[in-house]
């Protein structure tokens, strides 16, 4: 798979550009603020209907217009597929082959990204939030259905959490209202938890010997999924929900105590051990790195296993982030095999066969040249 061609109109400081892509390696070089990261942004955004770096949208449309355009196309199994985001103050279209498509869930999947930025870096060390995040969008990009679920999961959680409010603060005694909530959120909570145990299977099969390689076979690395329930990783759905539900009894009057839903997927964590410590607590900024790149190389292999094509990768200046060696690693693992964007302030002091062989593309004030 790979991105043949960008269109941007007024999308941040880019109000009109087109470029096409050599399927291999690309670099876009330029100085800070200059627009580098806006242009792998739209690429991230293209596949995902969203931002990495903001939830704000109006953020995305250029300063005084009325609606930022990203259009693509990709090619994937042979075939030509053109894709199309329009941002507006009236919301967020998305098309594919030119068709709009009512939910986000029938989009996405449709290209296959994978994005290594600096901040990626902190996938081991950062908030549970952030290792959440990253579980949702590359389970949504294998398994679109799971974006259905999650969206139905927080709606519903939502309400609850709203609920739960006002039950704290004495203004209803509603436990038939709330066992209904409970209710429809156990049925998405526990597709989410069976999916992403399926999807723990892989990422482990492909981390534990990458980050071995990484090491220098001195490392061995363990994923665990931390759950707020207690339950087995092979267990089904039926089994997920029973158990959900016992769990919500014993904790319903701490939650309206507390006013907020305390148990599902969106508490959940990842809990990383090299060599049998815990990497968060104990390990080394080195050990942390190496653990955040298995994870994204992993990440590349999974995503090939499951649909049969490698997807885009994105390095958003996080070369200059990895010592040598790690770098080397990267880069040779990526070699030829999958299309890769590459955004630095400069290529010096990045010295591999991969860069030597890239199309360069120099960002100045929101124009690209190459």
């Amino acid at each position: 798979m790979h991105i043949e061609q960008l269109q941007l109109t007024n999308y941040r400081n880019y109000e009109k550009l087109d470029i096409s892509f050599d399927d291999k390696v690309n670099v876009i070089i330029g100085e800070n603020a200059q627009g580098k990261t806006n242009l792998m942004e739209a690429i991230y955004l293209l596949a995902f209907t969203k931002s990495h770096r903001t939830p704000r949208e109006k953020e995305l449309i250029g300063w005084d217009k009325e609606y930022a355009k990203i259009e693509g196309r990709i090619t994937k199994r042979n075939h030509s597929i053109p894709l199309e985001i329009i941002i507006s103050s009236k919301g967020k279209k998305a098309k594919l082959n030119r068709l709009e498509q009512k939910r986000l869930s029938d989009y996405i999947g449709a290209m296959n990204v994978v994005m290594f930025a600096p901040e990626d870096l902190t996938l081991v060390k950062g908030p549970p939030q952030t290792r959440r995040r990253f579980i949702d969008m590359e389970l949504g990009q294998i398994q679109p259905r799971y974006i259905y679920h999650l969206g139905q999961y927080q709606k519903i959680l939502k309400q609850r959490n709203h609920l739960l409010k006002q039950m704290q603060r004495n203004r209803t005694t509603d436990f038939t209202m709330l066992e209904v909530l409970s209710e429809q959120m156990i049925e998405h909570a526990s597709t989410l938890l069976e999916r992403r145990f399926v999807f723990m299977d892989l990422l482990r099969k492909w981390a534990k010997p990458i980050h071995h390689g990484i090491s220098r076979e001195l490392e061995n690395l363990e994923i665990r999924y931390s759950a707020t329930i207690e339950v087995s990783e092979d267990a089904d759905m039926e089994k997920i929900g029973t158990i959900y539900r016992d769990k919500f009894k014993e904790v319903q009057e701490k939650e309206v105590e507390r006013g907020t839903t305390l148990i599902g997927p969106h508490r959940d964590d990842l809990i990383f051990y090299v060599n049998g410590k815990d990497v968060q607590t104990y390990g080394s900024q080195g050990q942390q790195r190496t653990t955040a790149l298995s994870i994204k190389l992993a990440e590349i292999e999974l995503i090939y296993g499951e649909i049969g094509e490698y997807p885009i990768l994105l390095l958003d200046d996080v070369l200059s982030e990895l010592d040598d060696f790690r770098q080397s690693h990267l880069l040779n693992t990526i070699q030829g095999r999958v299309q890769t964007f590459v955004s630095t302030t400069s290529v010096d002091g990045i010295h591999h066969d991969t860069l030597k062989q890239a199309e360069l593309f120099r960002v100045i004030d929101g124009s690209v040249d190459n």
